[in-house]
């Protein structure tokens, strides 16, 4: 029971750097409207810096809808954080190899705090872009850094549940920063409401960091390290499958003796291909969903339903409660149905959802269906893809490349993120409803691509798992 409890309080404490990577993301929905006014004039000059848009003859900038003039350099703004996660997913884990996993978390909760004062107190739009930026850094590293930790610690008979509480706290940062928005949106603190919407954020930043000295290093990593002492301390600790510390200390000191030549090989090799693209198309899919389209600009999309200012944040609680609801639901069975289960059924609840939302658009239906669709979208996406894909990318790599595997898996989760987030504002423009068929036209792909190509990692140790895929 001591044990248990010393696993469950390290996944948990690790998993907050997910906390802080759902809170950083998901808290410019509050705030992007007012920031596309603020900024307003600078999206201008940044236009005519850049060069202005073509016009016909006698025809000033001016006459130019205000959308048509600042939505590219307001796509930019939104997406500078999700262009730091691109750059933190593959920046960290080397760092990780070297330093350990616990450090760089640390290093992490640091980059957390500034990003959430500097965005606090932002004096213009490259300002604001920079601190978002180095936010952005902390949650590309996070989402490398916290499962890959809680795998390492983790028993395989429970290592399913504890990554995916990596993804329950990013649902809770989601919910906690739609319910923070919300608040603060209800106090009338003027001009300062949007400085308070990221201010907040330090605070449980400050809290991972200091929780992070109570936790233990990963064996792992200790192993490679020669640390042999220290891990089997660690086993001791957090426990074992087997029960028994030696034979796990051998199976992990195996594992990186099969595996050291890998260290120094080149990664994108024939005979690691298979997982590389299980992480790739994992990663290319949960993006091509539109998830971060929506909760980037979720407090929009319901105002192009009919929805009002503090109406459609109270909307955006409501879809971060559903998530969290689901996540739960997936979290207490994902080592029962497996993971190919939970992708199945969120694939056929994308589709149906995505469609009734497209519909409603289409058709005029009202706030309250798109309401309704995009409530089935989030539980789709909690139950399935977002509780999958942490767990299931920690999994597949070789220890001594799971560095490495997880980073890529993250970078092309974070280039697609990006993507989506930056183009969201000009698509929605130019498409209207066609921008959610389109989703969910992506999302039939992946349900072909579950069934036919991705494997079982359900209750699999990670030292057989590369035997599992053949790699080698």
């Amino acid at each position: 029971m001591k044990t248990q409890g010393v696993l469950l309080k390290s996944a948990i404490v690790a998993a907050l750097g997910g906390l802080l990577f759902g809170f950083d993301t998901a808290v410019i929905s509050g705030a992007e409207k007012t920031l596309e006014r603020l900024y307003h004039s600078q999206y201008l000059s940044a236009a005519q810096w850049f060069g202005r848009p073509n016009l016909p003859a006698g025809q000033s900038e001016e006459a130019l809808p205000i959308l048509q003039k600042t939505s590219f350099w307001h796509g930019t703004v939104v997406a500078s954080a999700l262009i730091g996660t691109v750059i933190g997913s593959i920046l960290f884990g080397r760092p990780a190899d070297r330093y350990g996993r616990r450090t760089i978390l640390k290093v992490l909760g640091i980059l957390y705090f500034v990003s959430a004062v500097g965005s606090a107190l932002a004096w213009g739009m490259i300002s604001f872009s920079v601190f978002r930026f180095i936010g952005g850094l902390a949650v590309g590293g996070a989402s490398v850094i916290s499962p890959m930790y809680i795998a390492e610690i983790s028993p395989a008979r429970l290592r399913g549940r504890l990554v995916a509480i990596t993804q329950f706290n990013i649902v809770l940062g989601i919910l906690l920063a739609y319910l923070s928005n919300w608040i603060i949106s209800l106090m009338n603190l003027g001009a300062w409401e949007w400085r308070w919407m990221f201010g907040v954020e330090a605070f449980p930043a400050a809290a991972f960091f200091l929780l992070l000295f109570g936790v233990p290093r990963s064996p792992r990593w200790l192993v490679a390290q020669g640390r042999l002492e220290e891990a089997k301390d660690v086993l001791n600790r957090v426990g074992t499958d087997s029960g028994n510390v030696e034979e796990e200390l051998q199976a992990i000191q195996k594992s990186l003796t099969d595996d050291a030549a890998s260290l120094k090989e080149p990664f994108f090799r024939r005979k690691y291909l298979k997982p590389i693209l299980l992480a790739v198309m994992i990663a290319v899919f949960n993006q091509l969903s539109g998830i971060n389209a929506l909760i980037y600009y979720t407090r929009r999309i319901f105002e192009m339903a009919g929805a009002e200012g503090t109406s459609a944040l109270a909307q955006s609680v409501i879809i971060g409660l559903t998530n969290l609801v689901f996540t739960m639901a997936a979290l207490a069975v994902i080592d029962h149905f497996g993971r190919k289960k939970l992708m199945l059924a969120g694939s056929i609840g994308y589709i149906l959802s995505l469609s009734i939302v497209a519909w409603a658009f289409y058709s005029g239906a009202g706030g309250v269906m798109v309401l309704a669709g995009f409530i089935l979208f989030i539980a789709a996406h909690a139950f399935g893809q977002g509780a999958v894909i942490w767990v299931f990318i920690s999994e597949i790599f070789p220890n001594a490349l799971r560095a490495r595997g997880q980073a890529l898996g993250s970078f092309t989760h974070w280039i697609m993120a990006a993507l989506i987030s930056q183009t969201f504002p000009m698509f929605a423009e130019q498409l209207g409803w066609r921008i959610f068929a389109l989703y969910g036209l992506c999302m039939v792909g992946q349900l072909l691509w579950v069934l036919f190509v991705m494997p079982e990692t359900k209750g699999v140790p990670l030292e057989q798992i590369q035997k599992k895929l053949a790699i080698g």
